[in-house]
């Protein structure tokens, strides 16, 4: 994993020097000999790289961020420190104005830090790449319809986690098992097949895609929808690897187990899943417990 020291993170907020004495005064003495007196162009500043701050050891809801990031080769480091993680991004002095409810928070470049997932995803997208591009279509339309569907992925992500708590995320999972066991079976009946079934819907209506083997949620090329969508499915596989199979078998949602597939192959994806910067599952969103999966 990548970690930011607390020097390194000063130095990301380090504002640039102030003009030298010298530069200072030949300025003036050149103003006062009647030379031009228009003044040189300021330098642009410097822009960082991006900073996720987010939680160490799983992939969590910052893997949504880290997938768009790493597909997009752009460079980024992490804030991951869990004592000083809350305490940092719900202050306003230390983020350069408003805080932040919780992780993940992404610093931009410029030097301005967002909250909240489908946020973050939404503003950059463009910037690496990953809005959607069709022709004839209005780019702020085909953006909102990519993050429409960023939000409906990330509804099915937010179900998966509630099979294991569905009652509390503040007490533990063996304190709600039973209810959790029960929460488990409808959802592998009802829940998930739905969603499954909406995406099929998507990835078969789009024209587009159909030419490229049917799996771009938008367009043809890749966008966060489609990475999203990938993550989530790679985490129920983890969680539910029964009924995962079940449902792969079944046949009914071919082009949604190829988008899968698809992404996972893609150069930046691919080395990233072979890093170690990539989180394992475990004790995060998604979670294997033997008695939340069957079949059916």
């Amino acid at each position: 994993m990548r970690k930011t020291t607390v020097s390194a993170l000063l130095l990301s907020f380090r504002r640039p020097a102030p003009t030298s004495y010298t530069s200072a005064f030949k300025l003036v003495i050149k103003n006062m000999s009647g030379d031009a007196a228009q003044e040189p162009p300021s330098k642009k500043l410097k822009k960082e790289e991006y900073v996720l701050y987010y939680w160490p050891g799983v992939p969590g809801r910052g893997e949504h961020i880290r997938l768009a990031l790493e597909y997009a080769g752009a460079p980024y480091t992490e804030f991951n420190d869990p004592r000083k993680l809350i305490a940092t991004i719900q202050d306003p002095t230390k983020v350069g104005g408003c805080p932040h409810f919780a992780p993940p928070c992404l610093k931009l470049p410029s030097g301005t830090i967002l909250s909240q997932t489908p946020a973050i995803l939404n503003h950059i997208a463009p910037k690496l790449g990953l809005a959607g591009k069709v022709e004839g279509e209005d780019p702020e339309e085909l953006r909102s319809r990519v993050n429409q569907l960023v939000l409906t992925a990330l509804d099915l992500n937010n179900a998966s986690h509630d099979v294991h708590h569905p009652i509390s995320v503040e007490d533990y999972y063996e304190d709600q098992k039973e209810e959790a066991i029960k929460n488990a079976k409808n959802f592998r009946a009802n829940r998930l097949p739905k969603f499954l079934a909406h995406f099929q819907r998507v990835l078969q209506s789009n024209a587009e895609g159909k030419t490229n083997g049917g799996t771009y949620l938008v367009g043809c090329t890749t966008t966060t929808a489609d990475l999203v969508l990938f993550q989530v499915l790679d985490g129920l596989a983890y969680a539910f690897p029964q009924r995962y199979a079940a449902l792969q078998k079944s046949g009914e949602y071919g082009n949604v187990f190829a988008l899968k597939d698809r992404v996972a192959q893609e150069p930046g994806i691919k080395d990233y899943l072979a890093s170690d910067r990539r989180q394992k599952y475990g004790m995060g969103i998604f979670r294997y417990y033997p008695e939340l999966d069957a079949a059916e």
